[in-house]
């Protein structure tokens, strides 16, 4: 059980590599934004329109303050000097109701804007997301073994969701800011220079506050983010792992575990939303004091009739309205640091090596007869360690080839080199005297069939998880390949048969029913050469004798790798392969292996010592 933080799958010869989670923290915001701009390209006429909503949201928001002089100046002064002038009743009247009209149609204009704006973000993050699956789905296992698939999970929709919401809010609020600042200021000047003057000294004094405290809160935003991803990982692997939690009375060690997590989540969000939160009240006081003073000033002008009261009025309006945008911008710091590190999380897998990218324009593997050769392979997860060494074998056409030994010996890691999960460090590993690292992966693939110790079905029906074999499939070539894998009869038994929902985890069925499924699924997929990974290690005996005569109609006329733990499954191979710490030590057929009296002989006898 894991501690404080999650513990790492261990890496070695059983098929994972060595772990290492890499969150580094943001490097280049302005690259990352500028590529992330990059996609806003396919909308740029949603844009335009975007540009001209928001222009004139600017426009007439400031209206709506110029408004205020005249209904002041030429109307509610002239009414207190004389209560009964119609012509002023009549025109103040006429000026409220334009006003009206002014804030109907700015708010009809920052709804289209921000209607559109939301358009486009989602059109980003879709696109976005369909990148990031597609990438995910040319990664070399190896990029797997090494990432935590909660914080791949948490990349993938947290992180774009961050990107959504920045894009949704940002883009707007910047260019609206940008333009109202710079209106205001002009018409500030206009009215008073000495004023706008006195109103301009708070700008610097804001940006200067702005720019210190996103430096300091992106970095905050980043370790809530990566606080985030843990937490993610540590939900993920404990509600898959319920099982072996309540069987072994975990559940207040493993709640605990996950206070420590929860609590770094905490501590994190808590300093990152507490940095953001400053901005607000500093600007705000900033802007408070500067309009404070201004105001003064400005009443002092009234009093020595150098300005009206509507020119006061407009004026203290538009020095508070012009730090506002400054405000907001500066209050919108948080999601928009949010969204560039959530881009750069998600261009970190969008940059990841593909598998094999020097494998494209490669040959085809064509028909094959199914003749392996493993020649001089060596191979280590690290340059510093070799799991496999000097591993050679030479299995003919048809030939069932076994793969024994002890845990950790390097059997699994054996059939990742056959399947190009990995390449070999050195050597060759051959298929009709073809090197496979020469011809198409996908192509190699296709001609492999696999079944795992570990059953992978999807949520979906039972029909629907045969033809993962062969998409292109009909219904009877699917319902002919259960037939031979001995699965049709409880298929046929199940509530709904082959249009029965299979969970996730495959919980409404058997381990043993659902391994004769991934077998249906291989004999769709009628590959020449199988391999067959401890696929009756987790059935009980009267299964694995079903699934045992279900592979051996698999087997027939194909090359096969058998990796057994139970031996008396493997006595009729061709070969047999003795594996230990990544070397064969012994091979033959089990009457050859049994005469020698050596470790195949230790092992066997052993096993049924043990069961006797």
């Amino acid at each position: 059980m894991s501690g404080g933080k999650m513990k790492k799958p261990m890496g070695g010869p059983g098929g994972r590599g060595p772990m290492s989670v890499n969150l580094d923290k943001a490097k280049d915001s302005k690259g990352t934004l500028k590529r992330l701009l990059e996609y806003l390209e396919g909308s740029k006429k949603i844009l335009i329109i975007v540009l001209i909503f928001i222009i004139a949201y600017v426009i007439l928001n400031i209206s709506q303050s110029l408004i205020l002089q005249p209904i002041i100046d030429d109307y509610i002064v002239p009414l207190l000097e004389n209560p009964s002038d119609t012509n002023a009743k009549i025109g103040c009247i006429k000026m409220i109701i334009t006003l009206f009209i002014v804030c109907m149609l700015t708010a009809i204009c920052s709804y289209l804007q921000s209607k559109m704006m939301i358009k486009v973000s989602q059109q980003v993050v879709k696109r976005l997301r369909d990148e990031v699956f597609s990438k995910i789905q040319k990664l070399p296992i190896k990029y797997f073994d090494t990432h935590p698939h909660g914080e791949l999970m948490s990349r993938i929709i947290n992180d774009i969701d961050n990107i959504s919401t920045a894009l949704n809010t940002s883009i707007n609020q910047l260019i609206s800011g940008i333009l109202m600042v710079v209106i205001i200021l002009v018409i500030l000047f206009v009215i008073n220079p000495i004023l706008a003057t006195i109103s301009l000294l708070s700008l610097p004094i804001m940006l200067v506050v702005v720019g210190k405290i996103s430096k300091y809160n992106k970095a905050q935003f980043i370790k809530q983010q990566e606080a985030l991803a843990e937490v993610n990982g540590y939900i993920q692997e404990h509600v898959s792992g319920q099982r072996v939690i309540k069987a072994f009375n975990k559940e207040e060690d493993i709640k605990a575990e996950f206070n420590l997590c929860n609590e770094n989540l905490r501590k994190n969000g808590f300093m990152a939303q507490t940095v953001a939160g400053m901005v607000m009240p500093i600007m705000g006081n900033i802007s408070n004091i500067t309009t404070a003073i201004t105001t003064i000033l400005a009443g002092i002008f009234c009093i020595n009739g150098k300005i009206t009261l509507g020119t006061i009025t407009i004026f203290s309006k538009f020095s508070k309205e012009y730090s506002r945008p400054i405000t907001e911008i500066a209050n919108q710091f948080n999601v928009i640091q949010a969204g560039i590190a959530g881009a750069e999380r998600i261009f970190e897998i969008l940059d990841e090596v593909e598998e094999y990218p020097e494998n494209v324009g490669k040959p085809e593997i064509g028909e094959i007869k199914g003749h392996v050769e493993f020649k001089d392979v060596y191979f280590g997860y690290t340059e510093n360690e070799e799991v496999l060494k000097d591993i050679n074998i030479d299995a003919k056409p048809g030939e069932t080839i076994a793969i024994v030994g002890p845990t950790g010996a390097g059997k699994t890691t054996t059939i990742n080199l056959l399947t190009r999960f990995y390449d070999v460090t050195k050597g060759q590993i051959l298929i009709d005297g073809k090197d496979i690292r020469e011809v198409e992966k996908d192509s190699l693939r296709n001609s492999l069939g696999i079944v795992l110790q570990d059953t992978v079905l999807f949520n979906g029906t039972v029909m629907e998880n045969i033809r993962y074999g062969n998409l292109t499939a009909t219904d009877e070539e699917v319902i002919e390949a259960a037939k031979l894998a001995d699965a049709h009869g409880f298929i046929k038994r199940l509530k709904n048969g082959y249009d029965t929902i299979i969970s996730e985890d495959a919980g409404n069925i058997s381990k043993g029913q659902a391994q004769l499924i991934n077998i249906a699924r291989v004999i769709l997929n009628n590959p020449q050469i199988l391999v067959l990974d401890e696929a009756t290690s987790n059935v009980d005996t009267r299964m694995e004798v079903k699934i045992q005569q279900a592979m051996n109609k698999l087997l027939e006329g194909r090359t096969s790798f058998v990796i057994a733990h139970r031996l008396s499954t493997i006595v009729n191979s061709d070969k047999i392969l003795v594996v230990n710490d990544g070397r064969i030590v012994e091979q033959g057929n089990h009457n050859e292996l049994m005469n020698k009296k050596g470790v195949y002989y230790k092992m066997y006898t052993g096993i049924f010592e043990e069961v006797s």
